[in-house]
């Protein structure tokens, strides 16, 4: 290393930021489509959460209908260029398909991002707005449920404004899934998709400061609530105020949003929970230098919560597990920057309320970790005050919704996507809030249609 000079340095971590798969070539794409069954009743359509009628798709594909399989797509999950890239397709369609049996599953997540990078690529306007009816409708939040929900209240002919709160939309893929993963391209044109049928979006506005949540519910016909979650919340030990000390979803949407740095070039990182952003944040480290990365978390394998594909990609990018391990103390020094961690191992104990077994200290197991960086990657917080400030039934922050319509307990207030995510709710994939922004639009459509009725 030492014979790097910085800039060498800096182009090899720009590298290690570019998406790792460069897409099918022409003649992959065809074949693999011409494998397809084209399934009468095909089992793939049902596992996808938004219904994309694969076999169509793909069978456009094999004819040479790019547009048209691109359509097909889009027609049916508005953020499909996205999800083609980070959906779990091993557990939803490909999981699902006829082949598993006899072979291999069709690649239908790479075959819909050869359609959809087709389309990127021709900078086509797909889609257009319907005919205005007079309806205005509020969406707070520019993630994959608010885009979803703007794009299909469009066209349906609504007047829709999204309040963004950060500088530029696209909520979670914009700035909280790793570039080498979905790169910002891809967001950014699926916004645009959306802005050029005529949605307003308002970017560094946040509700409850730059505007209320009373006036929105006072200026538009219907409001959505598409505001994901927050920051990851503190561990809740000593020592937390040290340097070195980073939030997960803060330490990724820096390489989003600023030029990379060698601040993390050979340090030693420990990251603690082992969810899909915990995996997330233990392969950034990586790319951006660390000697050495560590997944800490106080139960198995077997309990993480991260998706299979994410594991086996963060085994093969370096990241060294620690189960049944749990943080008790952030070690620092007299310049207050992170040297170590205190740890303990756990045993797994009796099952809680949610059925896991709840993991136990084993007294006397206590040990110390050589670190200089810590990331928390604990779940996320809740963003209780807006809610709160619409007066909307919650629990503890996972705002409630009747299960048919998304509609809460205020008259004129709907949600989607993370916001109503836990405690049993739903599913936290991005193909899963973008079902949910489909469902909402249809459910505020189907309101005034019963209002015009009466």
């Amino acid at each position: 290393m030492s014979n790097i000079t910085g800039g060498q340095i800096s182009a090899n971590l720009a590298e290690n930021f570019q998406e790792i798969f460069k897409g099918m070539t022409k003649t992959e794409a065809i074949v693999e489509a011409n494998r397809c069954l084209y399934c009468y009743d095909a089992p793939c359509i049902t596992a996808c959460p938004t219904g994309i009628q694969i076999p169509k798709f793909i069978k456009k594909i094999a004819s040479g209908n790019l547009k048209g399989s691109a359509k097909a797509i889009l027609e049916s999950n508005p953020i499909g260029a996205s999800c083609a890239r980070v959906c779990p397709t091993e557990e939803l369609c490909e999981g699902a398909c006829v082949l598993n049996n006899v072979s291999k599953p069709i690649a239908i997540g790479n075959l819909q991002r050869y359609a959809t990078d087709w389309a990127m690529k021709q900078k086509e306007q797909l889609f257009e707005a319907g005919t205005q009816n007079g309806k205005k409708v509020a969406i707070i939040g520019s993630g994959p449920a608010g885009l979803s929900a703007a794009r299909e209240l469009s066209r349906l002919g609504y007047k829709v404004t999204i309040f963004e709160a950060e500088k530029e939309a696209g909520g979670l893929g914009r700035y909280g899934i790793v570039s080498f993963r979905l790169p910002k391209e891809v967001v950014e044109w699926e916004v645009q998709q959306i802005e050029q049928m005529g949605v307003e979006i308002k970017t560094n506005t946040r509700v409850g400061v730059d505007i209320s949540a009373q006036q929105l519910i006072d200026q538009y016909d219907r409001v959505v609530l598409a505001i994901g979650m927050g920051k990851v919340p503190n561990l809740g030990i000593e020592g937390e105020q040290f340097n070195g000390v980073y939030d997960a979803i803060e330490f990724i949407k820096s390489t989003k949003t600023s030029p990379l740095t060698e601040s993390v070039v050979g340090k030693k990182v420990a990251v603690i929970g082992a969810g899909n952003t915990a995996i997330d944040a233990a392969t950034t480290a990586l790319r951006l230098g660390a000697s050495n990365v560590q997944i800490l978390y106080r139960r198995t394998r077997n309990e993480m919560t991260a998706y299979q594909f994410e594991y086996d990609f963060a085994k093969q990018d370096g990241v060294e597990f620690r189960w049944l391990t749990a943080p008790t103390r952030i070690v620092g020094n007299a310049n207050g920057e992170v040297v170590g961690l205190e740890c303990i191992k756990m045993e797994l104990g009796e099952a809680g309320l949610d059925g896991r077994q709840k993991p136990v200290p084993v007294d006397g197991s206590e040990f110390i970790i050589d670190l200089d960086i810590v990331i928390k990657a604990i779940g996320q917080s809740r963003y209780t005050e807006l809610i709160e400030a619409f007066e909307l039934n919650h629990t503890r922050g996972v705002v409630e919704v009747d299960k048919e319509t998304l509609k809460t307990s205020q008259e004129k207030v709907y949600a989607c996507g993370d916001v109503i995510f836990g405690y049993g709710q739903g599913d936290a994939m991005v193909v899963s809030a973008a079902e949910q922004g489909k469902e909402v639009a249809k459910a505020i459509h189907q309101s005034f249609k019963l209002i015009s009725a009466s």
